[in-house]
């Protein structure tokens, strides 16, 4: 990090990441998603502001944002399964899957070209704000696929989540209510799936980004700690209040808020590749 900003620049840094961290943790609870819709272009604008180099400041973002999804999907996944509506079997059918997947794009994640993680985040989000904002029935069928597509469907959304920074949620949500299962199911389950993918996701790219030129002094391969250390403390006092939330209030208007935040989050990432 630069040693010369001035203050009303580090402050305008620090609120937008204590503002983001609370968002992260709102969404995580209410839509069971790990908010790196939220917290990958919050950090990867602060990471570009911070002169970190851009070949770095994407995949930086990404392995920082799968960093602090596992507190949080830890949290929520809780406060969800208090209430009985997170599917243990499925998450125990996933949990092998979604390891080889994580794997996978963490390896990817070292090699591959920036745009790659951008391209990947504005094609999920916007297929699932599509969803979200058309609203309508959107099934495939009113029951799960057999065993073997069920796993492969984990590898595949362990490998999206890995390059995407996210806890998964978004993508699993998705899949779940499009096999039948009522949204507050998807989004109970979804926060498991969370805990599945953040913490290899975390550690794989701590691996894949070590020894790399111009990472912040804080970082450990493609994982800023500073940056954890100031987001953290908003996104654990929120995500208590989201899951509450996700159980109490109508999801109509939310969803389509969310489908909105995701709308204009991948028009920003359309932008920075062109």
């Amino acid at each position: 990090m630069p040693d010369s900003f001035d203050p009303q620049t580090l402050a305008a840094m620090a609120g937008a990441l204590l503002v983001a961290g609370a968002m992260i943790g709102i969404l995580a609870g209410l839509f069971g998603v790990g908010g790196g819709a939220i917290s990958v272009p919050v950090f990867y604008e602060v990471f570009r502001l911070s002169n970190v180099p851009l070949d770095v400041a994407m995949p930086l973002a990404v392995g920082t944002s799968l960093a602090i999804i596992v507190p949080t999907s830890v949290v929520s996944a809780r406060a969800h399964a208090r209430r009985g509506t997170v599917d243990m079997a499925l998450l125990r059918t996933w949990a092998v899957p979604v390891l080889v997947g994580v794997l996978t794009g963490s390896a990817i994640a070292r090699y591959a070209d920036p745009a790659l993680f951008q391209i990947v985040f504005v094609a999920v989000a916007t297929t699932n704000a599509v969803k979200m904002l058309v609203g309508g029935n959107w099934r495939l069928r009113d029951t799960m696929p057999g065993r073997a597509v069920t796993a492969a469907s984990g590898a595949l959304i362990g490998l999206l989540s890995a390059l995407m920074g996210i806890g998964g949620g978004a993508i699993s949500n998705l899949f779940l209510t499009l096999h039948g299962r009522s949204m507050r199911e998807a989004v109970s389950t979804s926060a498991g799936v969370g805990v599945l993918i953040a913490v290899p996701g975390a550690l794989g790219y701590m691996a894949a980004g070590w020894g790399k030129p111009g990472l912040p002094f804080d970082a450990i391969g493609y994982v800023s700690f500073l940056t954890l250390a100031v987001t953290l403390p908003t996104t654990l006092l929120t995500t208590r209040f989201g899951a509450s939330l996700a159980h109490s209030l109508p999801k109509e208007v939310l969803t389509r808020l969310f489908g909105l935040f995701l709308l204009c989050v991948s028009a920003r990432f359309i932008v920075a590749l062109f």
